[in-house]
């Protein structure tokens, strides 16, 4: 696996059922490698890796012994003593830019920690007035944003594989992108000293909408004291889903809805002076299929309607991301 991926997240939830709900034979062999590099890019990283734009270090590992001297045990039922030494996780830290090993996703020891969305109602753009913080707003100023799909949000860098040329994969500085009025971007103080996330990243929202049906989209962001914002994980919600895949329940005008937004994962060292950030909007294409907001069939229409989106903070309405902290 590698943390920019498309489909790193669902394969951690993936190894941790397996864990839990298979037979023990078939449990007890599951093992992660976790890289800071794209899709299918194991073997491109170097002595001085970069994805996208962000310096990863040193990322390379002899991922070629390990593949073949797995097939050997696991193939030819060679006695090799690979399982001997194999930790059950090896992960790289970004940020510190260090492989880890772990006996458990997340890592023993790790623990939630909680960031509240907060504003004056204006947390539009970089330049607004988003915050993340340690308790929820006592009062409900929601931010109000406009989401068209004849101009989404464009996808920059992120968590894909397969686009050809459209998205280059990596982390890339987010701040161009968030000068747009239909982005709302909440940020942490600056951090007294260095904080370790690894492991899910699950986000909470209260929201509302016009429109019969509409996506909300996530970015976690890694944030420099010069003002780079680098991405580090995404996601999305589709409204209509919010109950589950396996029906379609359509939005009322104006209502507050509750939704969970995951499965992300990653590994990153915020050190002191980083800011942690989140954005929120309701597009990331061509990353995501844009919304046409109309409740029908995304996949055969082409014209949409503009909707008119709102994210609420407040103790009755606590939108939160909740982090896996890792002390050292």
């Amino acid at each position: 696996m590698s943390w920019y991926d498309v489909s790193v997240g669902p394969n951690l939830e993936l190894f941790n059922h397996v864990r839990r709900t298979a037979e023990p034979e078939i449990a007890e062999n599951q093992y992660a490698v976790i890289a800071p590099v794209a899709h299918c890019a194991l073997k491109r990283a170097t002595e001085e890796t970069v994805v996208g734009e962000r310096s990863m270090g040193d990322a390379r590992y002899d991922y070629d012994g390990l593949v073949f001297g797995w097939f050997d045990h696991f193939l030819k039922g060679e006695r090799n003593g690979l399982l001997d030494t194999l930790p059950r996780v090896r992960y790289f830290t970004m940020g510190t830019n260090q492989w880890q090993t772990s006996e458990s996703w997340p890592p023993k020891g790790a623990r939630p920690t909680t960031y509240f969305l907060s504003s004056g109602g204006r947390a539009n753009t970089l330049n607004g007035d988003g915050r993340l913080v340690s308790a929820a707003p006592s009062t409900d100023r929601p931010d109000r944003f406009t989401y068209d799909p004849m101009n989404p949000v464009p996808s920059y860098g992120g968590n894909v594989c397969c686009t050809g040329t459209a998205i280059q994969a990596g982390s890339f500085d987010q701040r161009k992108m968030e000068e747009r009025e239909d982005i709302l971007v909440y940020t942490s103080d600056p951090l007294t000293r260095g904080v370790e996330v690894s492991g899910p990243i699950e986000v909470t929202l209260y929201v509302s909408s016009d429109a019969r049906d509409t996506d909300f989209t996530i970015k976690l962001l890694d944030v420099y004291p010069d003002g780079r914002a680098f991405n580090l994980d995404e996601t999305i919600q589709r409204m209509r889903y919010r109950e589950g895949y396996d029906r379609e329940v359509r939005m009322e005008a104006g209502r507050v809805y509750k939704v969970v937004l995951g499965p992300m994962n990653t590994s990153n060292h915020f050190a002191a002076g980083h800011r942690i950030r989140i954005e929120v909007s309701s597009s990331n294409f061509p990353r995501f299929d844009r919304n046409l907001n109309t409740g029908g069939r995304n996949y055969d229409e082409s014209q949409g309607v503009v909707a008119r989106n709102a994210v609420h903070h407040s103790r009755r309405y606590p939108s939160h991301v909740m982090l896996t902290v890792v002390e050292k």
